[in-house]
């Protein structure tokens, strides 16, 4: 488990690096449908990594919490009779 946790760590230093490497880039315009607006590209990329991260995290807390309860029924189950 430490491994990961090393493992996460190197990988988030490796982004800040790239984010503040990029951050005297030209601004980059972003849209979706009607709206738009420029930012620069430090904000960008920091700001895909943390929607990337909340997405992941909407999707396995549900799964997470599923699994937890299917493990708990059969020690309820035993102890029970």
């Amino acid at each position: 488990m430490q491994f990961f946790y090393w493992l996460i760590f190197l990988i988030a230093i490796g982004l800040a690096i790239f984010a503040v490497q990029n951050s005297s880039a030209a601004p980059v315009t972003i849209k979706f449908l009607i709206w738009g607006f420029k930012t620069s590209l430090v904000y960008t990329i920091l700001g895909s990594i943390v929607l990337g991260i909340i997405l992941t995290f909407f999707f396995w807390i549900p799964r997470a919490l599923w699994a937890s309860f299917r493990s708990k029924k059969p020690h309820q189950e035993i102890s029970s009779t």
